[in-house]
């Protein structure tokens, strides 16, 4: 029985240089193939090996033996009244993740999954409610730029920032299903391919990844691959943050500052961008604000204030309008940049916190939400 066709999807160039040497190509000829490979798989979006022409026909013919483009299937494609589009992505064996487009006037966002649910069951997410089933292949992660890019060019999206051929997708934020630095691997490999010159072209400062906190992955990322970082922070003491995001009782904030401030060494951006969700009463008093000004001195940073978005058997509620301008004006009284997000997409669950997929849950994860509480601490 042969064996089964590789997934070119999988790699990025050193990798499928690697492919193609393994394959029999001489070591040079194996780096200009997985340049024209990349370039028809990413730019031109071609998933035929028959209609890369610059190929000879014999290494078309080779390919169609050992490769394969495989990609997630679409299970739903939705789009909000504000224009945000969710597409629903099949992952096999009872699996699904989310992939959330958002238009701007300057430019195309395309939130991406890397994880078929998340094991670390932040207190307000909804996806780490969902349990966690297993990583995304490095194929399945770039699979969603790919297709976001193919089907809005289908659609005939136009936009100001679509000039000289460029993409629909500008900018990729690793902020979808998943922690990113629990794959790192695999999101490592996609991270490269979508900075490929010869595939996507983006920028390190136009690719921001979010973590919640995995310190060692951190500066692995460092080493491997740095792009944006945010940090999703939710609380300025370790008490709190404790109770919301689980994974600081391993990596306490300390730790994660000065992990912070190893990775602003190689970082695109002179700054980390914090992500703080509001919820009403629990990390939203003035106190907690002046906290986060006393904490975050400590690191070069900004601040991204997210009102709650909520779903179905949550605890928690959005904080007031009003108090979430007044923690804004602590922020921006004391000299840091902190801005309000944009609830964009939360008629379809595309918003921030909202994205739950499908996931058959290995972790057995069984506890209810109900009568769950969440104590603020000073």
């Amino acid at each position: 029985m042969p064996p089964a066709p590789v997934n070119l999807l999988d790699f990025d160039d050193s990798r499928l240089t690697a492919f193609f040497a393994g394959a029999g190509e001489e070591p040079a000829r194996a780096r200009m193939r997985s340049k024209q490979v990349l370039r028809w798989l990413h730019q031109d979006l071609v998933d035929d090996f028959g209609s890369m022409s610059n190929l000879a026909k014999t290494a078309r013919a080779h390919l169609q033996q050992i490769a394969a483009v495989g990609m997630p299937a679409v299970m739903r494609d939705t789009t909000a009244a504000d224009g945000t589009r969710k597409w629903l992505l099949d992952v096999g064996n009872g699996n699904a993740v989310d992939a959330v487009f958002i238009p701007e006037d300057d430019r195309g966002t395309l939130c991406i999954s890397s994880q078929a649910g998340c094991a670390l069951d932040c207190a307000f997410c909804s996806t780490g409610k969902q349990g966690f089933n297993r990583n995304l292949s490095a194929a399945e992660i770039i699979g969603q730029l790919r297709h976001a890019n193919r089907v809005l060019r289908a659609d005939g999206i136009e936009a100001p920032w679509m000039e000289h051929g460029r993409h629909p997708v500008t900018n990729v934020v690793m902020m979808g299903m998943g922690e990113p630095l629990a794959n790192l691997d695999n999101v490592v490999t996609a991270l490269n391919v979508m900075l490929d010159d010869n595939a996507y072209g983006l920028s390190r400062r136009r690719v921001t990844l979010s973590t919640s906190g995995l310190v060692p992955a951190l500066d692995r990322l460092r080493e491997a691959c740095p792009v944006a970082l945010a940090v999703s922070l939710h609380a300025p003491n370790d008490a709190l943050r404790d109770q919301l995001v689980p994974v600081n009782r391993k990596y306490p904030l300390a730790a994660l500052l000065a992990a912070c401030n190893r990775y602003l060494e190689r970082a695109p951006r002179d700054f980390v961008t914090f992500e703080y969700v509001m919820l009403d009463g629990v990390n939203d008093q003035p106190e907690h604000a002046r906290q986060l000004v006393h904490l975050a001195r400590a690191v070069n940073c900004k601040f991204n204030l997210i009102p709650f978005n909520p779903f179905p058997g949550s605890p928690f509620r959005r904080s007031p309008r009003s108090r979430i301008t007044a923690f804004q004006k602590t922020l921006t009284d004391a000299g840091f940049i902190a801005t309000i997000r944009k609830t964009r997409g939360d008629d379809i669950d595309a918003a921030c916190g909202q994205l739950a997929g499908q996931v058959l849950d290995k972790t057995r994860r069984t506890q209810s939400l109900a009568g769950v509480r969440v104590v603020a601490a000073a």
